[in-house]
């Protein structure tokens, strides 16, 4: 750098310039940190505060009424020798293998009877998304409580074909069934999904494939389904997180006890009678941990086997 550039360089008139700038990057970071001040609050106060005080309460003994008593590992003993806990685990994922992947065929399904540009497509898609919206009401889940009982629309029909009817909820044999097909009428998001990642599929490699002599079997093994295979992980993803939450359906069929004889006791259903029913919220907070680290678990275990089949087209 010559002497003329150095002194440029160095002049009050560049120094006044750059004292500028930075008094405007100060003015734009204040700025910035108020309009993200809602949201640390929220996070602060409304999530990562509240995770805190769950994870220090999963070691105490505390009923709401009484101060917390700190107990160490207790609530961890009392998880290995708890019957009911270990027969919530078992519906629950129960209720995770068979439901979510039904859904996700159902949806898939769906999705390619609507990609084949019938008209008014629009409707259909509208329609069929619909249960995804209402699925989770307790409106729903009360209306699917009537048509699976003693006198519900299921024993009227089979009735027709001679069947005895009998209280489908009311059964400890069928009760999960009906709670599994509720999530599985669920499809609309996941179709929403799928039919999206379908219409980027180009019509070339179909037309390629045709030519080639490849049936329609062939083409959706070979072309379909691998180019779909990243809605599918993330679908699925999102349907294991999803069914592990559940909650509204298995409380109002079951009438909030998880029966006929724990046939439908939900882990999110065990874990709220533990909290709110015998107020032992110590427990409870144990509880919860153990189901972030359930579906932690999942979430891994899919991003770790994803490399063996899921395919970008990149």
């Amino acid at each position: 750098m010559s002497i003329a550039e150095l002194r440029r360089v160095t002049s009050p008139r560049t120094q006044g310039t750059a004292r500028s700038g930075s008094r405007a990057d100060e003015r734009d970071n204040k700025a910035a940190l108020i309009f993200l001040l809602p949201w640390l609050v929220g996070l602060l106060g409304l999530t990562l505060g509240p995770m805190l005080v769950s994870l220090y309460l999963s070691f105490t003994d505390y009923n709401l009424l009484q101060p917390a008593h700190f107990t160490g590992l207790d609530n961890v003993v009392h998880m290995v020798h708890d019957a009911r806990l270990h027969q919530s685990l078992k519906v629950t994922f129960t209720y995770v293998v068979l439901g979510v992947p039904l859904q996700l065929a159902v949806a898939l399904g769906l999705a390619l009877l609507l990609d084949r540009g019938m008209r008014g497509l629009a409707f259909y898609r509208s329609a069929l998304y619909l249960p995804s919206l209402l699925g989770g009401s307790v409106a729903i889940a009360v209306l699917w409580r009537t048509i699976f009982g003693d006198e519900g629309l299921v024993n009227d029909v089979l009735g027709i074909f001679g069947v005895a009817s009998r209280s489908w909820v009311g059964d400890p044999d069928t009760a999960l069934g009906t709670v599994i097909l509720l999530h599985v009428w669920t499809f609309g998001s996941p179709m929403v999904i799928f039919l999206a990642g379908l219409r980027q599929i180009p019509r070339e490699y179909y037309e390629a494939a045709a030519t080639d002599g490849a049936g329609v079997r062939r083409q959706f093994q070979s072309i379909t389904l691998p180019l779909l295979t990243p809605m599918i992980f993330f679908n699925l993803v999102l349907g294991i997180i999803g069914a592990f939450q559940s909650f509204t359906q298995a409380f109002v069929v079951s009438g909030g006890t998880g029966g006929p004889t724990d046939s439908t006791l939900f882990y999110t259903l065990y874990l709220y009678q533990e909290g709110f029913g015998s107020f032992r919220m110590g427990y409870a907070s144990a509880l919860a941990w153990l189901l972030l680290i359930i579906v932690a678990a999942f979430t891994a275990i899919n991003f770790w086997a994803s490399k063996y089949w899921v395919f970008y087209d990149d």
